[in-house]
């Protein structure tokens, strides 16, 4: 049955891209997509699958019930787009100033379209029912998967699965890791009051950019001399913002950054530190601070039981060959609410290929990907799905046919 999946999904490889395009030339910020969810919605119900819109904000969920009793599982693809300009000289670039698809999600978006119509041409072979996760707002904190979660999104769900198409891991390989894979992602800003003055005259002046580099050079022994080095973070300043003039010596300035861990006691410590280190650091000099610490998405940590299951799914049908044990990335991603909410996990899909100009990272001007990966990352999906929802039935009948001999 699994086969005949496969093979109905290549037929659908050329609406695939079509639907990626479309996506691609039409993006829409997170928390502004309007017509991506419409058309999802749109093309759900004309399968004749139970379409819920406006979940947790602009989400879509889409239900297929299947033909006989089982579990159910979910099948997560975000929509959104990010605010960069798009680079690349090809047929589909972006139509939308300084908005693009920079992280693959179009792609995410096609292929559980696609995955959508197999299933739901085979519903009647499923023990079971499929939950279409098309969320929103991946890339902005909070983000779109709490939200949908609070809204019901999980509800009656007993595993969860999402993919990424990764450029940086090649085409035809599949990226999976136990436990934790990435790592909780956090935001800060810190603003310093100190007291402005002419530059001639600095000793009249409380120097809130003397003050602010010391900051940012004391912040970083929070990593080299406070936390376990056994323990990964990360503490980056991305922004300091301060005066205007070249003989004017600022009363104020501001540093943003970010803040990346697996260990929940890590995190508090950091926060912790930081705020010990710019308060004591601003009251040497006569300063105030401001700090805003805004905790992001937890980690996504996988879970065993249905890591090993992918693991195996895969290896059967890929064979073991194309699957690529990952280490943990410091990057952040909202799939993790999902994560604790029920058992399941979150695999990587290669899609990186030199020879079509998929060599760019995630988040670059000219990122694309090999569009090819998004039949494998649909092919995943179904057998993920077939495992789950006729495999295991079947061994469970069989098991109770040689209980009652």
């Amino acid at each position: 049955m699994l086969e005949n999946w496969n093979v109905r999904l290549e037929e659908l490889f050329g609406e695939m891209v079509e639907w990626r395009r479309d996506f691609h030339m039409n993006p829409e910020l997170s928390f502004e997509e309007v017509r991506t969810p419409q058309k999802i919605a749109d093309y759900l119900e004309s399968l004749g699958i139970e379409v819920r819109t406006g979940v947790g904000g602009r989400g879509v969920v889409g239900t297929i019930r299947g033909g006989k009793p089982g579990k159910t599982i979910a099948l997560r693809a975000d929509f959104d787009a990010l605010p960069i300009q798009d680079q690349k000289d090809v047929p589909y670039k972006s139509t939308v100033p300084g908005v693009m698809h920079a992280c693959g999600h179009d792609g995410h978006t096609a292929t559980l379209m696609a995955v959508a119509k197999v299933l739901s041409e085979n519903r009647e072979q499923l023990h079971g029912n499929v939950v279409l996760l098309h969320q929103h707002a991946e890339e902005v904190a909070p983000g779109g998967a709490a939200a949908m979660i609070a809204d019901g999104c999980l509800d009656g769900v007993d595993v969860v699965f999402g993919t990424h198409l990764n450029a940086s891991l090649p085409y035809g390989l599949y990226g999976y890791r136990k436990g934790p894979m990435m790592a909780a992602a956090d935001r800060f800003v810190i603003k310093i009051n100190g007291k402005g003055g002419h530059g001639a005259y600095p000793h009249e002046t409380v120097d809130s950019i003397a003050i602010g580099t010391q900051i940012v050079n004391q912040l970083q022994h929070i990593v080299s001399r406070l936390v376990d080095p056994l323990k990964p973070a990360v503490v980056s300043v991305g922004s300091f913002h301060a005066g205007n003039a070249f003989n004017v010596i600022a009363d104020s300035a501001e540093i943003s950054g970010t803040v990346r861990t697996f260990d929940p006691e890590v995190r508090d410590q950091i926060e912790r530190e930081m705020k010990v280190i710019v308060n004591g650091i601003c009251a040497a000099f006569h300063a105030t601070a401001e700090i805003t610490y805004e905790r992001g998405y937890p980690p996504v940590v996988n879970h065993e039981a249905e890591t090993n299951i992918f693991y195996e799914v895969m290896k059967n049908v890929v064979g073991e060959e194309k699957l690529v044990e990952l280490d943990p990335k410091m990057g952040g991603e909202d799939f993790a609410y999902y994560l604790q909410e029920r058992p399941g996990m979150f695999f990587n899909t290669g899609a990186e290929n030199p020879e079509v100009g998929a060599c760019y990272p995630h988040h670059h001007p000219k990122f694309d990907f090999d569009e090819r990966a998004m039949a494998l990352a649909g092919q995943a999906f179904l057998a993920i799905t077939h495992y789950y929802l006729y495999e295991m039935a079947v061994e469970d009948e069989a098991a109770i046919a040689v209980e009652s001999v």
